[in-house]
């Protein structure tokens, strides 16, 4: 199973790594991770936009099934669901927590929950990962 290093310097040069995705912890029952909410990420009115959330907890939940998955295979996603709660304002960091609600064969269910720095719940993510050949 790869550590947290790994995984950190595996996603540098991905998406994830674009955003500033950092994992703070990762078994095959829960990841969290750090975003700091940029400007950039931004919508105009200076909170986390909504496609930030989305794409923040769509990286923990295939670090999830990545660390679930049988050498050899890879993973998608084929499903998400988010249900925005709060704000995060710019220049502050959130933290998402994901855990499984399945763990199978074939497919993972994750739920990832954001929470911005005074630890309000901002959004909650659900999200399907197909494993694939």
């Amino acid at each position: 199973m790869p550590t947290v290093d790994q995984i950190n310097k595996l996603i540098v040069p991905l998406f994830p790594g674009l955003m500033g995705v950092t994992i703070t912890e990762a078994t095959p029952e829960r990841v969290v991770a750090t975003l700091l909410v940029r400007p950039d990420l931004c919508t105009a009115g200076g909170i986390l936009h909504g496609g930030a959330h989305m794409a923040f907890a769509d990286t923990l939940g295939a670090v999830g099934t990545i660390l679930n998955m049988p050498e050899g295979k890879r993973t998608t996603t084929t499903d998400s669901s988010t249900k925005f709660i709060g704000g995060a304002a710019v220049n502050t960091t959130v933290t998402g927590e994901c855990v499984a609600l399945h763990r199978g064969r074939t497919t993972n269910v994750w739920q990832t929950s954001i929470r911005n720095a005074q630890g309000k719940l901002c959004s909650v993510v659900t999200q399907t990962q197909l494993i694939l050949d």
